[in-house]
């Protein structure tokens, strides 16, 4: 089996992209639709062994791809990473930064060195991979940067860290696309909503177990989203067909950023809406495949 995109075959062709955070989850799933169709990836995260596995599984399927584990919170390793892959790739193409994190917390009890850390998870070592992208290779070669921020549209309740990073991420988004594009650098952002990722295994399954229903019921469209929707968006903002788009934020999310709570509308779920899974080696979170079993999601 292969990843079935809906991009044509060979469309990232000859190209390098870098996707940071690619170890796991929605990183591992773009990781693996750039590979198939073409690109040669370059996987970056925290996680040497992480990385190693899903390069196994690109190299199995065909694809081409290296491995660079470093901190993207650490400047210099960020610098002499992008360094060493324009040494040995040429041009960077594109760059996915896909790579964050969080803990579920109310603003009141998070410390000041915890709220730091998630900001430059998710904010600082977003900017410093693009730059150096920006800097190393696109300002001449011209280039593509999704970066991939969250559903914060009014606010994200016991993710407060976060939203501000995301907030910021998505501001960054629009400062660089327009500092960038007359040297033919396209940037854009991705917010996801829920996603049906490898994500939800590092929170408590007590607690998840507790919101996931809560979860779907709160999405229009009535169903979490797959990694493989992510994706494929993704891609589209990497490619060709993309190259009139900058500065833009998509929103996948079910409908859920649009949080419209009428009294006069109360909306009834008729039908689960299909969902698109085209990657082969899609892996659903545990407490996800508890609870189908259940009949509670």
């Amino acid at each position: 089996m292969s990843y079935h995109s809906q991009l044509r075959p060979g469309s990232f062709d000859g190209t390098t992209h870098i996707v940071t955070g690619g170890g796991s989850g929605i990183g591992r799933c773009i990781a693996h639709e750039l590979a198939s169709l073409g690109a040669h990836v370059v996987l970056i995260g925290r996680s040497a062994d992480k990385l190693a596995a899903v390069a196994d599984e690109i190299h199995a399927d065909g694809g081409h791809c290296s491995e660079y584990s470093l901190d993207i919170r650490d400047e210099d390793a960020v610098r002499n990473a992008v360094a060493q892959i324009v040494d040995a790739r040429g041009p960077v193409h594109g760059l996915v930064n896909n790579a964050g994190g969080q803990y579920p917390a109310p603003l009141a009890q998070i410390k000041a060195k915890g709220f730091e850390a998630v900001v430059k998870s998710n904010l600082l070592g977003g900017f410093l991979m693009a730059r150096e992208a920006f800097t190393q290779s696109m300002q001449a070669h011209g280039g593509s940067i999704v970066n991939i921020t969250a559903d914060n549209c009014g606010g994200m309740p016991m993710m407060g860290h976060s939203g501000a990073a995301r907030a910021g991420m998505e501001n960054l988004t629009h400062t660089a696309a327009l500092e960038w594009a007359a040297h033919g650098v396209r940037v854009n952002a991705v917010a996801p909503g829920y996603i049906l990722s490898s994500g939800f295994d590092t929170y408590d399954a007590d607690f998840l177990r507790e919101l996931l229903p809560g979860f779907r019921d709160s999405i229009p469209l009535y169903r979490l989203g797959e990694e493989a929707e992510i994706s494929g968006a993704v891609c589209f903002l990497l490619s060709d067909a993309a190259s009139y788009i900058t500065g833009q934020t998509l929103r996948i999310d079910g409908g859920s950023s649009l949080k419209h709570h009428s009294p006069l509308w109360q909306p009834v779920a008729t039908q689960k809406r299909k969902a698109f899974n085209g990657f082969h080696r899609s892996r659903k979170p545990q407490v996800v495949l508890e609870l189908e079993t259940e009949g509670k999601l």
